[in-house]
């Protein structure tokens, strides 16, 4: 199934398109560059740099280590034990993972297209009910959400980390971390590393659109980052830290108060 594309020009019409959507109960992801598909940041690096035939041992070599070492940083260290809350953290923290951003605020994917974009940016949006409840690729038509909850038994090893189906399982671990509460976060598991989520979800049997791309017009982003600055959503609040402070100053130096003297 193609992906449907609707063009915006406004911030008026993105925000009833991205509220439409919401009540729904679809997902959002803002990427800087209309032209860029949805690939995780693992898929991205182990295409540049690894042979395919190493990508399974070096992703579980990666989860490992990181399992070894990162108990030093943690008061406690049972998120390490449950191999999605594992990769959920390694992903807040930078660490190349499986495991694609999504937030269920369009408002939140908005702020992630527009913040760095230099041309015509995209917000994705997903349409997670369906998945939720029957989508399923067309040559495995019994392997829906529910069926490959990575967070049962051994269904990480045998569905994701094998690289062998075209399958994406939408969601976040039960117990959810600081950052993606703040970012009204979940996230998107490709089962696939050498397809993007486009691909895969083209191979889906279902009568509904499952993804939208939105493109945003360059010419609307001081306007819709003034309007995401005064719904309080910044890099301050969506990364509730000393970094995430740090990291909104860029949007500060935007800002333009009436009558305020610094």
């Amino acid at each position: 199934m193609e992906v449907a594309i609707e063009k915006i020009t406004s911030w008026y019409d993105y925000i009833k398109l991205g509220e439409k959507l919401s009540r729904q109960g679809w997902a959002f992801r803002g990427q800087a560059d209309a032209s860029w598909p949805i690939s995780s940041t693992l898929s991205r690096y182990l295409q540049q740099y690894v042979p395919q035939e190493k990508w399974e041992e070096r992703e579980q070599r990666a989860i490992k280590v990181f399992r070894r070492k990162a108990h030093h940083f943690l008061g406690d260290s049972s998120a390490l034990d449950e191999t999605l809350r594992c990769l959920a953290l390694m992903q807040h923290h930078g660490a190349p993972t499986r495991l694609i951003d999504f937030s269920k605020s369009p408002f939140v994917a908005a702020h992630f297209a527009f913040e760095k974009a230099t041309a015509d940016s995209a917000v994705y949006a997903l349409n997670t009910p369906q998945l939720w409840h029957n989508a399923a690729p067309k040559e495995f038509p019994k392997l829906a959400r529910k069926f490959i909850d990575p967070r049962s038994s051994d269904n990480f090893k045998k569905y994701f980390f094998s690289n062998k189906y075209p399958i994406i399982w939408p969601g976040e671990p039960y117990f959810m971390d600081r950052r993606l509460v703040s970012q009204s976060g979940t996230f998107v598991l490709q089962g696939m590393l050498g397809s993007t989520v486009n691909e895969i979800l083209d191979q889906y049997e279902t009568t509904s659109p499952l993804l939208i791309k939105i493109v945003l017009s360059k010419a609307m982003r001081s306007e819709a980052m003034e309007g995401l600055y005064r719904m309080n959503i910044t890099n301050a609040t969506l990364f509730p830290d000393l970094d995430g402070l740090a990291k909104s100053m860029a949007g500060e130096l935007e800002m333009v108060w009436s009558g305020h003297k610094p």
